[in-house]
């Protein structure tokens, strides 16, 4: 038997897709068949140079998914260039050290808001406006939610963000469960260490590397294109029957 993803025909939303795992995510997607409309928030150079490099499939616009009331605009874009949605790949995420031992109040709260607005509420709302568009047309579609290995297990540091990852897993059992009889899957990925951006300021300082791939049994910390391939295999019909599941992809850091 041959194994082939194709992703013909469909439409996919990526959000935070101009570097890291999104732009991962989009370029498999596109090479699968897929039209991609990612989202970007402050790299709007590389949104538009990936967006070049792709082609006519591929579109891009700015997006704060803490400003709910902007983000119909953002699916209304989408459907508009592609006309329709199919996929929804929720990858945009914010993080901040926000520890308990701070003194200052006011700090510690806009952490949590910061967070929650983006990692969760702003995921949470693409998923329901682009399930809105599913059912319309009839097909049903896949809801992708990127995760962490910090929604399992807790953080000391930075709990708002691990908090808004074990919501965001909960959102993606409830969209599962909810939402099948549309045809309307959900699945979640949870990746422990990533060389993104996001990472960059832990991963640059050898000796701290150096003690993060000391506590993963494959001894290297995950590159983007890891993620972004088991995104696309969820993304495509071989895995029409993989609906609540979370995916831990974190090279045996933490095993549930």
């Amino acid at each position: 038997m041959s194994v082939n993803i194709d992703l013909s025909g469909a439409v996919a939303l990526v959000t935070g897709g101009s570097s890291g795992i999104g732009a991962a995510a989009v370029r498999n997607l596109h090479e699968a068949g897929a039209s991609v409309f990612f989202t970007f928030f402050s790299r709007a150079e590389r949104a538009s140079t990936l967006a070049a490099q792709l082609g006519e499939r591929a579109a891009f616009a700015r997006c704060d998914l803490g400003d709910a009331e902007s983000l119909p605009g953002i699916v209304e874009q989408c459907i508009d260039r592609f006309g329709g949605i199919n996929i929804v790949v929720n990858n945009a995420a914010v993080f901040a050290e926000n520890p308990f031992e701070g003194d200052d109040y006011a700090s510690w709260r806009r952490g949590w808001q910061r967070t929650f607005d983006a990692n969760l509420f702003g995921a949470a709302n693409i998923a329901w406006l682009a399930m809105q568009r599913m059912r319309r047309q009839g097909r049903g579609g896949r809801i992708i939610n990127v995760a962490s290995r910090a929604g399992h297990r807790g953080e000391l540091t930075f709990a708002d963000y691990g908090a808004s990852k074990a919501a965001l897993i909960n959102l993606t059992k409830s969209i599962a469960r909810a939402c099948a009889k549309d045809g309307i899957t959900a699945v979640a990925v949870a990746p422990g260490w990533v060389d993104t951006d996001m990472a960059a300021a832990d991963l640059s300082i050898p000796a701290r590397r150096t003690q993060i791939e000391a506590e993963i049994p494959l001894g290297r910390v995950g590159d983007p294109q890891d993620i972004a391939n088991v995104i696309t295999f969820l993304a495509s019909p071989l895995a029409a029957y993989a609906n609540g599941a979370t995916i831990d992809l974190n090279g045996g850091s933490y095993v549930r």
